[in-house]
């Protein structure tokens, strides 16, 4: 079984890694902005398209303002990547957001972070899927016709290529997303030099659409709570800033500094590129609506159900680039394909925070593990799964699924930045050096700020989008807080139950005396073995314990005892009711209140099988006898195995897959022999 498991496992994510090759995984700063930065980036393709969507519930009228939305989300990701580059600086641990907070403002806000961020991040992976899909789906009928499938299976994909190992997955994802930039970046500079050198007029294919507004003649409080729903949907284009920070470990040396700069850079082709296609959205009239099927007017007549509506970064490459051209054949595939890279992001975050709050006591302790090839294998397995289920709950909609977003990115901005501050106030008390003052003093300025603006955008967020759906985000961090809560008191309550006593304790005072009982059913061999190492314990009491069933049978265990002379006293317990593992349990028990100094030790014939249908036949009584007296306090319990014909057929099985090559080992050469291979700076 061992070996037909590990040879898909083997084709799927490659040899296993020995521990000390972590640091040929550590990514240079080109592998590490698509990695952590694929988020933000590909985030340009729908959060001018939300700007859009929300402001085209008050017409096309309120178009005008998208230049200041996007001017407010630029000063506002200006702020959030100045102020983390203090945080990597600071905290290059890895830990991030969670670490920040749990320093300078205690486990609560810590807590409370990690549950922001962890929502944050299944909704990464759920939202860009989507997206992706949505993309694709308008080139391929077939997606958008089995949108949760396909989602599904693009999520299990890339599951796997990220098991495959966090190098690894990098460089196949920095191609596509490069592309991805690079078709961007030259949409608007050809788009610029149509418009401005050579006077061209060009149109997006809704340019000649109408939009009917959900609300006519909006002024005064509504028009400014429509602006702020639209500036809060813009905030899209930060989610996944945070995750630079929280993997600094990652990144090669000297990592605080090349964290820092991979931030500047994310920072910085973002902005351009969010603010390039909202202004080229302007100038080719692009046309969007929340509900395109009644509110989009094409020659006097609603479009219907029937529409397909293409995102604005498709509907501006057809108007820069022409419809169906090359160039936007490959930024529409580059767009779809970064988008599922974009989840990229949440894959490497998520395992890592995990893997953090494993260590603090907070999750599972599994989740500190790294798998085979050095990757945390639970913690993407976990990210997978619960971001399939909001893709089958949701049905794969991104416009329903972003209504959950940025809550808890926002909430994980603000209490970074306020902890930040705390940690420049900390410091500053106890440094005499004027220099130093004078650079924590400035850092603090901009965590200030920092702190500031993403409060205030906090509460917008959540004023605007609280009935829109950020009600279901915040309930999954009051989930997850409270479960991470429930383990940490679990595991405290199991560290301070095992905790060795400083002087003599009934757990190191030697028994009394030791009553050991082998379990008999037949006399044959494997109960011959284990009477045999019973005796070898030397207890102070032994005895074999029969349970009769079936008088015939006992009759016959009796007879046979005493023809082959066994030493052993046997004991029979009857069961009328024909059960087996009660009435040892109660037996066990009464030695126990008889003599609460003795400790009772209970030896259990096993069969060892080869095969896996065996054991469905064999030792099922004994495993629920182990159960219950796993619960009964001064019983030990020893299995005593007995090793059929089938179980040496598996050991041959076993010492064959031992000596097996895989595809290429025996030119590689042994894994302790081969030649390390040079690392590249960064």
């Amino acid at each position: 079984m061992s070996k037909l498991t590990d040879v898909p496992k083997r084709i799927l994510i490659g040899r296993a890694l020995r521990s000390d090759k972590l640091g040929e995984t550590l990514l240079p700063k080109r592998i590490a902005l698509p990695v952590f930065a694929s988020d933000p980036l590909s985030s340009v393709a729908y959060a001018p398209g939300e700007v859009l969507l929300v402001l085209s519930i008050a017409g096309v009228s309120a178009y005008h303002f998208s230049p200041w939305i996007a001017a407010a989300v630029v000063v506002l990701m200006f702020t959030v990547v100045a102020s983390y580059r203090q945080n990597v600086r600071a905290y290059p641990s890895g830990g991030g957001d969670y670490e920040v907070a749990n320093t300078n403002l205690g486990p609560r806000a810590g807590l409370t972070v990690a549950s922001a961020l962890l929502v944050d991040y299944v909704l990464t992976v759920a939202v860009s899927i989507s997206s992706g899909i949505e993309n694709l789906g308008s080139a391929v009928p077939f997606v958008i016709e089995n949108k949760v499938l396909c989602a599904v299976g693009v999520i299990v994909l890339l599951t796997v290529m990220n098991l495959r190992g966090v190098r690894e997955s990098g460089s196949l994802f920095a191609i596509p997303t490069y592309v991805f930039v690079a078709g961007v970046f030259l949409m608007i500079a050809w788009g610029a030099f149509r418009g401005f050198a050579l006077g061209d007029t060009m149109h997006a294919p809704t340019s000649d659409y109408e939009i009917k507004p959900e609300q006519q003649g909006i002024a005064g409080f509504a028009l400014v709570f429509l602006l702020l729903r639209a500036f809060s949907s813009g905030c899209a284009a930060l989610t996944g800033v945070e995750a630079i920070s929280n993997g600094v470990p990652a990144f090669r040396k000297p990592k605080s500094k090349n964290a820092a700069t991979t931030l500047a850079l994310m920072g910085g082709l973002a902005v351009t590129m969010f603010c390039g296609i909202i202004g080229l959205a302007m100038a080719t009239d692009v046309k969007m609506a929340e509900f395109p099927a009644k509110d989009l007017i094409h020659n006097g007549v609603a479009v219907g159900a029937g529409y397909v509506q293409d995102p604005v970064i498709s509907q501006v490459a057809a108007a820069v680039f022409g419809d169906g051209t090359f160039l936007f054949i490959v930024l529409a595939a580059a767009t779809a394909l970064v988008l599922f890279l974009a989840a990229n992001t949440a894959y490497n975050g998520f395992p890592l925070l995990g893997s953090i709050l494993a260590q603090d006591r907070y999750l599972p302790r599994q989740l500190h593990t790294r798998g085979d090839r050095l990757a945390f294998s639970n913690g993407i397995v976990l990210l997978a799964g619960a971001a399939i289920l909001l893709v089958w709950v949701y049905g794969a909609d991104s416009t329903k699924l972003i209504q959950l977003y940025i809550v808890g990115v926002f909430v994980s901005f603000t209490l970074s930045q306020i902890g930040m501050v705390r940690h420049w106030n900390r410091h500053l008390r106890t440094e005499k050096k004027q220099a130093e003052r004078r650079r924590m003093m400035r850092s603090r300025a901009i965590n200030t700020f920092g702190a500031f603006f993403t409060g205030m955008v906090l509460v917008v967020v959540l004023a605007t989008k609280f009935i829109h759906g950020a009600w279901v985000a915040l309930l999954g961090m009051v989930i997850f807080y409270g479960t991470m809560s429930a383990i940490r008191r679990h595991y405290d309550r199991v560290a301070e139950e095992i905790a060795a006593d400083e002087g003599p304790s009934d757990d190191s005072v030697r028994p009394s005396r030791v009553h050991s009982i082998v379990l008999v059913s037949k006399v044959h061999k494997p109960t011959l073995r284990a009477l045999a190492f019973a005796k070898l314990t030397r207890s102070d009491t032994l005895e074999a314990l029969s349970i009769s069933v079936d008088p015939i049978e006992t009759k016959a265990l009796k007879d046979e005892w005493e023809r082959r002379g066994i030493n052993v006293p046997l004991k029979i317990l009857d069961s009328p009711y024909r059960e087996i593992t009660r009435p040892i349990i109660e037996y066990v028990k009464g030695l126990r209140r008889e003599s609460p100094r003795d400790a009772v030790s209970v030896y259990i014939p096993e069969y060892v099988v080869g095969h896996w249908y065996e054991h469905l036949l064999h030792n099922q009584s004994a495993l629920r006898l182990k159960g219950r007296l796993l619960f009964t306090p001064g019983v030990m319990v020893t299995s005593v195995p007995y090793q059929l014909v089938s179980s040496e057929a598996a050991k041959k099985r076993a010492k064959r897959h031992q000596n097996w090559s895989a595809p290429g080992a025996v030119r590689r050469g042994p894994v302790d022999r081969r030649p390390k291979e040079p690392s590249g700076k960064s």
